[in-house]
């Protein structure tokens, strides 16, 4: 608890200062997305709960969507798809498998590999969630036109991109 609480002060303190680039300008975009991430989740949950769907958290809801998109999905596809470590992602199954969110199985083909699937309680959340979503999408994208929606995207699928290709080369 006491690591995960230090690097996670460590991260905002990083984030948090601006910092030059080259030309001297300063630069705070993962500050922003860091506060863009804390604010969008709190608004989040309070929209789960109004929808009635208080007992999932965003990292949950992100599982749950994933496996919306593909169900009976194996462990590791999961684990790409929602971004969570193989250990965030486990304990996660477990506590979703607990409170009856989704079943997990040991494939037909592969008895070493486990699917994850959908319960009937999580088929049921569908419609609710996608109007939450919705309602975060329309609340995020407010004020900017179509163009800027797709240029703003476009650099964030850009970042995205030159963080996981770190991430790989850096294993």
């Amino acid at each position: 608890m006491t690591i995960v609480l230090y690097r996670t002060i460590l991260f905002d303190i990083v984030l948090t200062r601006q910092v030059k680039d080259t030309v001297g300008k300063f630069r705070e975009g993962g500050f922003l997305i860091s506060k863009i991430k804390q604010i969008s989740e709190r608004i989040f949950d309070k929209k789960l709960r109004r929808y009635g769907i208080g007992d999932l958290n965003t990292a949950q809801g992100r599982i749950i969507f994933s496996l919306w998109q593909h169900d009976n999905m194996p462990i590791t596809e999961l684990a790409r798809r929602t971004a969570l470590g193989k250990t965030t992602l486990t304990s996660m199954l477990d506590r979703l498998e607990q409170s009856g969110y989704i079943v997990s199985k040991v494939d037909e083909k592969d008895k070493r590999k486990t699917i994850i699937a959908l319960s009937e309680k999580s088929r049921g959340l569908e419609k609710r969630y996608a109007d939450v979503s919705k309602e975060m999408t329309d609340l995020f994208y407010e004020g900017l036109s179509e163009e800027q929606v797709d240029e703003f995207e476009g650099s964030l699928k850009r970042i995205l991109g030159n963080l996981t290709k770190y991430e790989v080369e850096h294993k």
